[in-house]
């Protein structure tokens, strides 16, 4: 029978250091009962959800993000500790899950006695443990619990065993001890004494985390030290001699922990040239890394191509008929316009794009899970600092592939500043998910379906494209690099995880939810502009759109034309002198060098909102008025340039299209996040500005030479 006592839900962190396998502990316990969304006033990625504990007790599982120490370096860790710190939040945690490798447990264990110091319950769950028997490991668990003061879990997430046994300890976290694991008095007796005294009610080591871990990442200085005072009853220290105690906690922890760890845990270590050392020698080597890499990066982009076409003209075809379905069978009239030519096309043009979308991130996702993407960032480190950047910058340039804002957030990870600040202004160069929508249809329509050396010539495009963002964002880092008179000298240092069959319940999770992402986040600006763009387009201001017809008639009265180019004539006539067709023909002069019409340029301006939606942009304003049941594509292949009388979409205006979309800034909500972490207008600005004028020069130049 349940304690009338205990609550009905409690509230677990689920904590560890990054590749300790904790995103799939935190998948085994919620399985699909979980969301993502970002902590409140920043912009760091949170996942809760929600599971069915022992006797009827049900926990809200929040997953943060992964950290090695409570000593504050990053954004990242600074989330961890006042999740910690903070008692009174609703969120504090009723009992602390620290996953750790088995692997590594002596990294890993510092992390944990640092929370334990906190006086909140802590359960140990050990990872991997599947792999102890051939890695010749023994854990002698009783002793562990013993001097952690803790319960302790065996689990492998990989196959979903101690799940059970977790979830129990759990459920006990009254029972669980809170004691300290090692004495902060004996670093500096005198200072501990006098702020306990200052503070007799609370924790000792939560003031001392309180006192030393508020920091201001921008200018990296100890904001609580320089407010010290002794009016508000801390005893003061200068910033060097508060990390000088650090070092000694430091210290005294790892001495603790390597006195349990050679009582209680053995590991042969006679294979120690095993598979994961020789695969290292090839995947790690200085000309062969780079090759392998872009050999693999070759397959991803002709995967995404061959393997995506035919869901692709499912969902193309699917639309089509769905748009004229609603045009026959609703009653004309708004209602009916508002569907079939704006919400239907509009959404149309970016659910096309969801299986190539998915088969990016699942490729991303496997390259991550199996370990090779931290072989990536460490080869990449050797060439990144001749311009000015670290081997971390690799992981926002990377990330970057699905969206420009959480690889901006990543660059917190950076502790050099200037080396931070340069990362954030060239990561948006990288190729984002946003804009393969974009490039994807004009690839497909001014670049043929031919295949060269048996590798699709599309699909070497769209590779191409994503190198250039790559060369576009280093080579800018130099230039930055020279400009930026900021001093600075960084260390890189990298962790190598072992390397791991992927997980496909971890897969599948990471690809619905980033694509579940994409599609919700660009569906409600999409459908927004789509009806806003639909207004503007089927109403105007003028005699001659509320006239069209009657003038059309006048016009073509010794013509022979049949009823369907007639009212062809009247939609091109009405749409050209709509509020949007005025619009576009006012900003015309500014895009006509570029190669593009007037209707390109109403998606290049709606595509600020989002890069993706350039494409229901464009569906939705040629499918004004149009009665014919047509796929996007065939849609936009047929279009004509009113100026030139020549294919709107033919290769010189194609290739225009996509380096300018290569290099223009087009996403508000990266200028934002920019701004954000800059704290300044200042460089979301010159990204801004620089970006899309260097964009319309290459972009002109390039059409003025092709056509």
């Amino acid at each position: 029978m349940q304690d009338k006592t205990m609550p009905e839900q409690i509230n677990v962190a689920l904590i560890g250091n990054p590749n300790t396998g904790k995103t799939s502990v935190f998948n085994q316990l919620t399985g699909l009962n979980h969301k993502v969304g970002n902590y409140p006033g920043i912009t760091v990625e949170k996942k809760e959800g929600t599971c069915k504990l022992p006797n009827g007790l049900k926990a809200r599982i929040t997953d943060l993000p992964g950290t090695y120490s409570l000593n504050v370096t990053s954004a990242d860790e600074q989330v961890v500790v006042e999740h910690l710190l903070e008692k009174t939040s609703e969120n504090f945690p009723d009992v602390v899950v620290i996953v750790a490798d088995v692997e590594n447990l002596k990294r890993n264990l510092f992390l944990f006695t640092q929370i334990k110091d906190l006086k909140i319950p802590v359960v140990l769950a050990v990872n991997m443990s599947d792999v102890m028997v051939r890695k010749g490991i023994t854990l002698d668990i009783e002793l562990f619990e013993k001097q952690l003061g803790t319960k302790i879990a065996l689990v492998s997430a990989r196959k979903g065993t101690g799940i059970d046994h977790l979830k129990k300890c759990i459920a006990d976290y009254r029972e669980l001890p809170v004691n300290s694991t090692i004495g902060l008095k004996e670093i500096d007796s005198e200072y501990f004494t006098e702020l306990q005294k200052a503070f007799p009610r609370e924790e000792l080591y939560r003031l001392w985390l309180k006192h030393t871990q508020n920091f201001d990442y921008t200018n990296h200085k100890n904001v609580a030290v320089q407010n010290a005072s002794a009016k508000n009853g801390f005893p003061v220290r200068s910033e060097n001699e508060l990390k000088r105690m650090q070092q000694k906690e430091t210290i005294q922890r790892y001495m603790f922990i390597n006195k349990l760890l050679d009582k209680g845990y053995k590991k042969d270590i006679s294979a120690a040239k095993d598979f994961r050392s020789r695969l290292d020698r090839v995947l790690l080597h200085r000309v062969w890394g780079y090759v392998i890499f872009f050999l693999i990066m070759l397959l991803v982009f002709q995967s995404i191509y061959n393997w995506s076409s035919y869901p692709m003209d499912f969902i193309d075809g699917l639309f089509a008929s769905l748009g004229e379905w609603a045009r026959n069978t609703l009653p004309p009239g708004a209602l009916n316009g508002l569907l079939s030519e704006g919400i239907i096309p509009g959404i149309g043009g970016i659910m096309i794009f969801i299986p190539q979308i998915a088969f990016l991130f699942l490729f991303i996702s496997i390259l991550e899970e199996s370990g090779y993407m931290s072989r990536v960032v460490f080869i990449m480190d050797r060439f990144m600092r001749r311009f000015g950047l670290n081997g971390k910058s690799v992981v926002p340039l990377i990330s970057g592939t699905a969206c420009a804002i959480p690889a901006v957030m990543s660059a917190r990870n950076i502790e050099n500043w200037k080396e931070r600040l340069i990362t954030i202004l060239v990561t948006p160069f990288t190729t984002c998910s946003a804009r393969l929508p974009v490039y994807l249809i004009i690839i497909a329509l001014v670049i043929p379906e031919k295949t060269i050396l048996g590798l699709n010539l599309q699909g070497l495009t769209l590779m191409f494209l994503y190198a250039l963002g790559f060369v576009m964002a280093i080579f800018s880092a130099w230039v930055l690099n020279k400009i930026l008179k900021i001093k600075s000298r960084s260390f890189f240092i990298a962790e190598m995880p072992g390397y791991k069959l992927p997980l496909l319940r971890n897969i599948a999770y990471t690809v619905v939810d980033k694509t579940k992402d994409f599609v919700v986040n660009a569906g409600k600006i999409i459908l927004a502009i789509s009806i806003v763009l639909w207004f503007l387009a089927s109403h105007g201001p003028s005699v001659e759109f509320k006239n069209a017809e009657e003038i059309v008639h006048a016009q073509t009265e010794n013509e022979q034309l049949t009823s369907e180019e007639l009212n062809t004539a009247v939609a091109s006539y009405k749409l050209r002198n709509s509020y949007i067709g005025i619009l576009g023909h006012t900003i015309e002069p500014v895009i006509r060098p570029l190669g593009y019409d007037w209707k390109i340029g109403i998606a290049l301006l709606t595509s600020f909102a989002a890069r993706e939606v350039f494409v229901g942009a464009l569906a939705t304003i040629y499918s004004v008025g149009n009665d014919d049941e047509e796929t996007i594509k065939n849609r936009l292949a047929g279009e004509i340039n009113e100026s030139t009388g020549e294919k709107a979409f033919n290769f010189p205006t194609g290739i225009s299209l996509l380096l300018f979309y290569a290099f223009a800034m087009q996403c508000m909500s990266t200028l934002a996040v920019v701004k954000r972490e800059t704290m300044s207008w200042k460089w979301p600005l010159i990204q801004l500005f620089t970006m899309t004028g260097f964009a319309y020069i290459v972009s002109l130049v390039a059409y003025q030479l092709l056509k």
